[in-house]
């Protein structure tokens, strides 16, 4: 068939997001983001998310449908984020895609919010073909997540992912601990640039050959996050001032080392010369900094999808269906619920 016209609907956490394509070729892609709403508790409640969705859904759709100068009858399927993420937030966009597929008469797809991000290195500027296997790196305020993608559709393995903080909920604690607002993640990139990532060795989690024995490619921040605070407290007793720029520079270098790490092990053991990044946290300076380098050295090839569709996004999920059409796949049951835990390895939820 000729290439799929695919709307996507991404509700997992605090970003309404619908994005269209036509095949791999993006049309719109509108975000409304509750990151506001949420500033003033440091994190994102899962009540005010999913309330912001139904508030935002409307004028975010009729601005994607503007923006790609489509209708609804246009359409050749739906596709929406069913898993993983924040049960309500989900709830809100599934419930909305079967609406929309039941009244227009479309196909829908229930996909893996995961697996979106892979998905959305098709959707680059340079048109270039992603070329797989490839390992994945996928890091946000909510996952820490390393995948071995040999297709996908088919074939998306989980290699190893956080257990316990994601490396964004580490970014936004640490920023809380120094004084900065929220979200984090740019925050602590903002100062960090004036600081010495070397001034303070915070320790790097399960890095050690212990560790490594069981839990080669998972992370944990939780350690790293308890000893900034431990850090900052015994300064403060000293009566000394806390060198905020040194802080978050230091802390920043020690997540940005273990993700890279084990990313590049992983692309060592199995032999795969490509890691594409993914998530939210890759819009940290430092991160594609580093990335390039290590990369480079390693001789690893290195892709980023447009920092516009790293953050969660309609885009990934519409495209993620289109390749769901593209190959006939049938569309997901009505029955499909709202999944928290969806694993990676299901691309499409049946």
């Amino acid at each position: 068939m000729r290439e799929p016209l695919v709307l996507g609907i991404e509700t997992s956490c605090d970003e309404t997001g619908i994005g269209i394509v036509r095949g791999r070729t993006l049309l719109a892609n509108v975000i409304a983001s509750s990151m506001d709403e949420h500033a003033r508790y440091g994190g994102v409640v899962p009540e005010i998310a999913a309330r912001a969705h139904l508030e935002a859904l409307q004028p975010t759709l009729s601005a994607a449908l503007a923006e790609a100068d489509v209708s609804l009858d246009d359409l050749d399927a739906i596709a929406v984020t069913s898993g993983p993420g924040l049960a309500g937030a989900l709830m809100v966009g599934v419930g909305a895609a079967k609406a929309l597929a039941l009244g227009a008469g479309k196909p829908l797809y229930a996909v893996n919010h995961l697996v979106g991000h892979v998905g959305a290195d098709v959707l680059r500027d340079d048109g270039s073909e992603i070329e797989l296997p490839t390992i994945a790196l996928l890091v946000s305020g909510g996952h820490t997540s390393l995948l071995h993608v040999r297709d996908l559709v088919d074939d998306v393995e989980l290699l190893g992912e956080t257990i316990d903080d994601a490396a964004g909920e580490a970014f936004d604690k640490v920023a809380r601990l120094l004084g900065l607002p929220y979200p984090g993640g740019p925050q602590i990139d903002r100062v960090a640039a004036d600081g010495d990532p070397a001034a303070i060795r915070f320790p790097r989690g399960l890095t050690l050959p212990k560790d490594l024995e069981k839990h080669r490619y998972d992370f944990s921040f939780s350690g790293l996050k308890t000893a900034v605070a431990r850090w900052v407290e015994k300064t403060e007793a000293a009566g000394s001032p806390v060198p905020t720029a040194d802080v978050a520079a230091s802390f920043r270098e020690a997540v940005v080392d273990v993700l890279l790490t084990k990313a590049l092990a992983a692309c060592a053991d199995r032999g795969v010369p490509r890691l594409l990044l993914g998530g939210g946290v890759v819009a940290n300076a430092r991160v594609r900094e580093v990335a390039a380098a290590r990369c480079a050295e390693a001789g690893i090839e290195l892709r980023i999808p447009p920092l516009s569709l790293c953050t969660d996004n309609g885009a990934m999920i519409a495209v993620l269906g289109a390749e769901l059409v593209a190959r006939g796949r049938r569309p997901s049951p009505l029955s499909f619920g709202a999944d928290s835990t969806l694993p990676v390895t299901s691309a499409q939820a049946l």
